[in-house]
């Protein structure tokens, strides 16, 4: 199982733009940006739980015991897979990862998602190539030609303001070498 996750790694991109909903994201239509950005008060949970399109990626951080990490005073950063992003997976990687034997895995890929003590912004990271620490790992951002590269993922929308923290959306989950 764990080389078949290794092996389903894929790019996603980070828009270069510092504002709470970058540029043209994607997938997200005009309504889906409005609501994300409507919900800036909240901490990270609580910006995801009003977006309504981080149903799994919620799921999952429940499972793997780590509700509390992301809604303390952080500061964060989180690359948050959409619903989508997890749907994108084989079929029954998220059931079998829910599993309580499968904890430590679903942990160890949650928090390939997270830099923490940073509210790293695009706009910090326009026109460079950045090596981040993770909470289980090395992340090079790269953040030249107009648009941020997440070990190659693509950023759907960027900055979107958290009390504790920034989150960048993102169309692929993102797994651990």
């Amino acid at each position: 199982m764990k080389s078949l996750l290794v092996a389903l790694a894929a790019s996603t991109a980070l828009f270069a733009s510092p504002v709470a909903i970058a540029g043209d994201c994607g997938s997200y239509s005009k309504t889906q940006q409005r609501q994300v950005a409507s919900t800036e008060a909240g901490n990270i949970v609580e910006v995801a739980d009003a977006a309504g399109s981080f149903k799994t990626l919620l799921a999952a951080a429940t499972a793997a015991g780590l509700v509390p990490a992301l809604t303390g005073d952080g500061p964060l950063t989180v690359f948050a897979p959409t619903d989508e992003a997890f749907a994108a997976l084989p079929a029954g990687t998220v059931d079998t990862l829910l599993l309580p034997e499968n904890k430590d895995q679903l942990t160890g890929i949650l928090k390939y998602h997270v830099i923490a003590g940073a509210a790293v912004k695009s706009g910090d990271l326009a026109g460079k190539v950045t090596e981040a620490d993770s909470l289980n790992g090395g992340l090079t951002i790269d953040a030249t030609g107009g648009s941020v590269m997440v070990e190659g993922a693509t950023v759907i929308a960027a900055d979107v303001e958290a009390s504790n923290g920034v989150i960048h959306i993102i169309d692929t989950v993102l797994l651990p070498k």
